[in-house]
């Protein structure tokens, strides 16, 4: 019978380590099972599950590689593997597969601890672990723009996915991170139309709160606003009621807010990746269509879908011309987009924060409450709101090194 034995063998980073260990594998016709490798701070990981033919006396090989071991002053075991417990292993290789995401400014150990005791409690088995953000310099530790993720390769299916997610968002909210949980398949590795609400997610500002203030009538829109945000308010009426009170606005003063609104944090490093990487790209916003032409010519989106206001002899009348961009309409807009792009909705990211945001979320792929409202938050697949929106490229798996920019 063949016998199977784990080789793990652990010391100093350098060129030629896997070379010489395989090479010797080689010359001793060993079939290899399994292997990982891992780098840490020039500290090399490898793990080699090989299988020793019957008519092969192990010891020959197993005294080579202990030899050259020594000789490159590095740390090995053998550890034989039962043949049933491995025929095991093979049988789990079929199971579902998720990724959990931690984002954070910086990640500690009480992080890393919360995360996988939730994990282990949920039946999920952890498989491997990867640093997707660059190395944070000693200098950099309070800066308030670093970033730090890390990926969690699990095995196995949460008998009770609900309870898992509420228990990762109550970790998120008591740490100050983000957590995310996606199933590992084919369509988070293709993910191909990325989709965005505008107004305090793109922007870090509400268009129609800042018109509302040139108009002298900042606070009446501003509380109907937030109202509608927390699903309070009907959309439409909430949006007609605050158009109204803009009647008589100057014209003018729109070139004017465009300039001055502030582009949320990550907002142009990933639309710049998302594009170079052949995503296409779409704004559909319960905003103005002028604000988001402006963004459209400043970062590149493909598609742009918002609410045209209607201006007369150089003046805002207080209404809109067509149909309003609510939440029905952004999910419909982005079937719509998807079809014509020949994207299944699955390979679809939609990112907003507000109510009126839900639908597109709850239909797309993959869809993200950016720094959202509880409620949002709490209804959506996914929610960010420690990083910056490049925090998004984490999610589908793209490391700082990957960087086109």
């Amino acid at each position: 019978m063949n016998e199977i034995i784990l080789l793990t063998l652990s010391g100093d980073d350098r060129p030629g380590v896997t070379s010489a260990i395989t090479g010797i594998l080689a010359r001793y016709h060993i079939n290899i099972l399994d292997i990982g490798q891992a780098v840490i701070h020039n500290t090399l990981s490898l793990g080699v599950l090989i299988q020793v033919p019957t008519e092969l006396e192990s010891s020959p090989l197993l005294r080579d590689l202990l030899f050259k071991a020594h000789e490159m002053n590095m740390q090995v075991r053998f550890e034989p593997v039962d043949g049933a417990a491995y025929e095991n292993w093979v049988e789990g290789q079929g199971k579902s597969r998720h990724i959990i995401t931690l984002l954070a400014r910086q990640i500690s150990a009480e992080h890393i601890a919360r995360v996988t005791a939730i994990a282990a409690d949920h039946g999920l088995n952890i498989d491997n672990i990867s640093r997707l953000s660059g190395r944070i310099s000693l200098q950099a530790e309070n800066c308030p723009r670093t970033r730090a993720c890390v990926e969690f390769s699990v095995r196995g299916m949460p008998a009770d996915a609900a309870a898992l997610r509420e228990e990762f968002l109550k970790a998120a909210s008591d740490l100050d991170v983000d957590i995310a949980f996606q199933k590992d398949d084919i369509f988070r590795r293709n993910r191909r139309l990325v989709v965005f609400d505008m107004d305090s997610t793109l922007i870090e500002a509400e268009v129609i709160d800042e018109l509302a203030k040139e108009a002298g009538v900042g606070d009446q829109v501003v509380e109907i606003t937030e109202a509608a945000m927390r699903g309070e308010i009907d959309f439409d009426e909430s949006f007609r009621r605050r158009v109204a009170l803009l009647k008589g606005l100057d014209a003018s003063v729109l070139e004017r807010i465009a300039e001055r609104l502030p582009l949320t944090e990550g907002a142009a490093e990933l639309v710049g990746h998302l594009k170079a990487l052949g995503f296409k790209t779409a704004i559909l916003s319960g905003g103005f269509t002028y604000f988001g032409r402006f963004l459209q010519q400043k970062l590149g989106f493909d598609y742009v879908y918002a609410n045209e206001l209607d201006i007369r002899d150089g003046h805002v009348t207080g209404e809109v011309t067509g149909q309003i961009v609510n939440g029905e309409r952004k999910a419909q807009l982005l079937r719509e987009i998807a079809e014509r792009e020949g994207v299944r909705l699955e390979q679809t990211i939609a990112v907003g924060d507000g109510a009126n945001d839900l639908p597109m979320l709850s239909i797309a792929g993959l869809g993200i409450a950016f720094r959202a409202k509880p409620l949002v938050r709490q209804s959506a697949k996914q929610a960010i709101s420690t990083l910056g929106l490049d925090g998004i490229l984490y999610l589908i798996g793209f490391r700082d090194r990957d960087s086109l920019l």
